[in-house]
């Protein structure tokens, strides 16, 4: 199985500290937040990451080169010229990259010790979405669960982690303009054809620079 990491957003929330330089490459605990995520995809198995970039683009690969130095294959999928197509339209794009197999993806921004499994299968479902408790940023969550399917709305509410196992049908109407992954997975949760379930342990939204200093100050 592939992975991708979502690399492409301007991350207005973090600015100033975007202004200079990607959000990915701002330091977790003393190293930039993509690397923790390049290091456990490769501890749990994963070769070959596709990486999709847009502003300040170039200094990513110019940070992380080619993967080698942790045992992967990065590859890069350039947005630049067309600006940041967000995460559906970011994914539709990376698909000649990540083949016709279902693949991981897990956005740039988040801090967490799930283990990606690169074993995971879809079964007859077009998607499995990986939910957390909410944070304090979304108290009303994303989407709810039961027998293991996802629902649009129910009492009990999860927050999307912004990790998913994708099958590339999935994409199959998606065009190659700006285009976000919420109202898409709706649609196909409203059809039964999403799966998922609950990661209780350490994960965190790094997406302002105040979460950015808590966690670099409490962990």
């Amino acid at each position: 199985m592939k992975a991708m990491i979502l690399c492409a957003g301007r991350g207005e929330r973090m600015r100033p500290l975007t202004d200079t330089l990607p959000k990915p490459l701002l330091e977790v605990r003393g190293k930039p937040l993509i690397v923790h995520h390049i290091q456990r995809l490769a501890k749990n198995g994963f070769k070959d990451i596709v990486i999709n970039i847009a502003h300040l683009g170039e200094k990513i690969p110019a940070a992380l080169g080619d993967g080698s130095q942790w045992g992967v294959r990065l590859h890069y999928s350039d947005e630049r010229q067309s600006g940041a197509l967000e995460s559906a339209g970011g994914i539709k794009k990376a698909l000649k990259l990540l083949g016709e197999e279902p693949f991981l993806v897990v956005n740039g921004d988040i801090y967490c010790d799930y283990d990606f499994d690169v074993n995971f299968t879809l079964k007859d479902k077009l998607a499995h979405l990986i939910l957390v408790p909410n944070p304090p940023h979304n108290p009303k969550g994303d989407f709810a669960l039961k027998d293991n399917l996802l629902l649009n709305a129910a009492d009990s509410m999860y927050t999307f982690s912004g990790i998913g196992y994708y099958h590339p049908k999935l994409f199959d109407e998606v065009t190659l303009q700006k285009s976000p992954l919420a109202p898409l997975l709706r649609k196909f949760i409203a059809k039964s054809q999403i799966s998922g379930e609950v990661f209780n342990k350490l994960w965190h939204d790094i997406g302002t620079p105040q979460r950015l200093k808590e966690i670099n100050e409490n962990y």
